[in-house]
C-alpha cells in the first residue's frame, strides 16, 4: 500500500524530472519564503499528513531549510477565508513543494468534504457512510483517510482482507449448477475466524440461501426503498447480519436510504469523483 511519502515523490518527480528550471535560475539559494494555506470557500480539511511531506520532501531536494510548517488538524472544519497552516523556509524548497502539496489537499479536502455532506444527510438515522474501492490508483490509503477526516468509515481495505461475494460470483455459481448456501458454507470453513463474509444479493429472493448460510454482512444492491426496509426485516429477523444498501446512492437519496434501517450504505462518488476544494497557498518574502 502506498504512504503519504511514497506518494509525494512520485508527485514531486513528476512535477520537476530535472529541477525547478524558474526558481533555480531565478531566485537566490538563501532566498526565504512565508505562505499561508488559505481557504477559497468552506469545507473539511484532509491530507495534511501528504502537504508536511511534500514541503520536508522539497526541503531535501533543494538543499534549504524548512523553519515552520503549521497546518490545521485532518477533519478541521473551515470557512471561506480562514487561515489552515503557515510553511515558512527556503523559496527554492516552498516553490518546489507548492503545486504538489496543494494537489494533493485539495482532492483529499474535496473528499472530505464530500464525505461531511453525506454524514449529515443521514444524522440521527443510526446508519454509517462506508467508501468502496473505488478510488483512485495508488491513492487509495490517503483518500480512505480522508473519508475519515468527513466522519465516514471504510469498507473492507482490499481483495485481501475480506470476502465479499458478488452478483458475478453468484452467476458463475448457479452456472456451474453449484449450491450457493453449501459453496458459502464452504467460505467459511476455508477462511480465518477473523475475516469477514459479506454477499451481495440484489433481489429479496436471493435472501434465503444467504441467511441460511450464516454471514457476516448482507448488502442489499440497487433496491427500491420497499424493498430496502423488507430486506432489512427479513435480515433482522433471521440473523444478527449487519446490513448494507449500495447502489447509485446520491445526496438527495442517501437519507431515505438510511432511514430504512440499514446499518451500512456504501457510496461510490466519496472517492469516486467528489469536487476538487479551492485552497491556495499565498507566498510572500519572509522577512
Amino acid at each position: 500500500m502506498r504512504t503519504a511519502a511514497d506518494v509525494v515523490a512520485l508527485a514531486l518527480a513528476e512535477d520537476a524530472p530535472w529541477g525547478d528550471v524558474t526558481s533555480e535560475a531565478l531566485l537566490p539559494a538563501d532566498a526565504a519564503a512565508d505562505a499561508q494555506l488559505v481557504a477559497r470557500e468552506p469545507g473539511a480539511l484532509a491530507g495534511t499528513g501528504a502537504a508536511r511531506e511534500a514541503f520536508a520532501q522539497a526541503a531535501r531536494l533543494t538543499g534549504g531549510s524548512l523553519d515552520l510548517l503549521e497546518l490545521s488538524a485532518d477533519g478541521t472544519r473551515f470557512a471561506a477565508g480562514d487561515v489552515l497552516g503557515r510553511v515558512r523556509g527556503t523559496a527554492r524548497g516552498v516553490l518546489r513543494a507548492e503545486r504538489v502539496a496543494l494537489n494533493l489537499l485539495q482532492h483529499l479536502s474535496g473528499v472530505a468534504t464530500h464525505t461531511a455532506r453525506f454524514v449529515e444527510a443521514v444524522a440521527g438515522t443510526g446508519a454509517r457512510v462506508v467508501d468502496t474501492r473505488k478510488t483512485t490508483p495508488g491513492l487509495r490509503a490517503l483518500e480512505r483517510a480522508a473519508v475519515r477526516a468527513g466522519g465516514g468509515h471504510n469498507h473492507r481495505w482490499s481483495l485481501s482482507d475480506a470476502v465479499l461475494v458478488k452478483d458475478n460470483h453468484l452467476a458463475v455459481l448457479l452456472a456451474s449448477g453449484l449450491d450457493v448456501t453449501a459453496a458459502l458454507r464452504s467460505v467459511r470453513a476455508a477462511v480465518p475466524h477473523t475475516t469477514a463474509i459479506e454477499v451481495e444479493v440484489d433481489r429479496l429472493d436471493q435472501l434465503d440461501a444467504v441467511l441460511a448460510a450464516d454471514v457476516d454482512v448482507v448488502m442489499l444492491d440497487n433496491f427500491a426503498l420497499a424493498d430496502l426496509a423488507e430486506g432489512v426485516r427479513v435480515v433482522r429477523a433471521r440473523s444478527r447480519a449487519l446490513v448494507e444498501a449500495s447502489g447509485g446512492v446520491t445526496l438527495q437519496t442517501v437519507g431515505a436510504i438510511a432511514a430504512t434501517g440499514v446499518d451500512l450504505v456504501s457510496v461510490g462518488s466519496l472517492t469516486q469523483n467528489p469536487r476538487t476544494l479551492d485552497l491556495g497557498l499565498d507566498t510572500t518574502v519572509a522577512a
